[in-house]
């Protein structure tokens, strides 16, 4: 303690700002330093009226939202369907995920079965195995030509333009 009140000056008897806050004036029930109590009274019933009124508010508010939702039941519940007749397209969806499995499904089955494409013009489609499995044998597939020698292929690499896919010759 001595050494705080030599800090601030009382040792010496200089006065400064802080030394009203040494000591609890006599007959204090609290430390003078404290919040008043009386402000925040005030603000804690301020608050709690407030909080009252808003709550008020939007009970009447619901109250109000249902009370015409109510009276609008007797509204047709699609209003677009006049007579049987339907919006124009594209209309919405109203079992997204059936149509997608079913439309999947349609797919999967065109892909492993043999059928006409157009029969007026002989197109058939075949299962992509199968499909595959010619090309393949035909020989569609290759990546380089069969003819060419290898005294021919040495002059050329892979250009750096096509990723590797294209052969150029070699720049001298």
């Amino acid at each position: 303690m001595a050494e705080h009140l030599q800090h601030h000056g009382v040792a010496g008897h200089a006065s400064s700002a802080d030394d009203q806050y040494l000591e609890t004036p006599p007959g204090s029930t609290y430390e003078h330093t404290d919040a008043h109590v009386g402000p925040m009274i005030k603000f804690g019933i301020w608050l709690l009226v407030s909080a009252v009124i808003v709550h008020v508010g939007l009970a009447a508010m619901y109250w109000l939202l249902v009370r015409e939702s109510t009276e609008r039941v007797d509204t047709r519940r699609y209003p677009l369907a006049v007579n049987g007749r339907l919006p124009a397209e594209p209309r919405l969806q109203q079992f997204p995920r059936n149509e997608l499995y079913e439309f999947r499904s349609k797919e999967e089955a065109e892909l492993h079965s043999y059928g006409w494409v157009d029969k007026n013009a002989g197109t058939v489609h075949i299962p992509i195995e199968d499909a595959m499995r010619l090309m393949l044998q035909r020989g569609v597939f290759t990546s380089r030509p069969q003819d060419a020698s290898p005294s021919a292929q040495a002059d050329l690499f892979p250009s750096d333009s096509s990723s590797g896919r294209m052969l150029e010759k070699r720049r001298e």
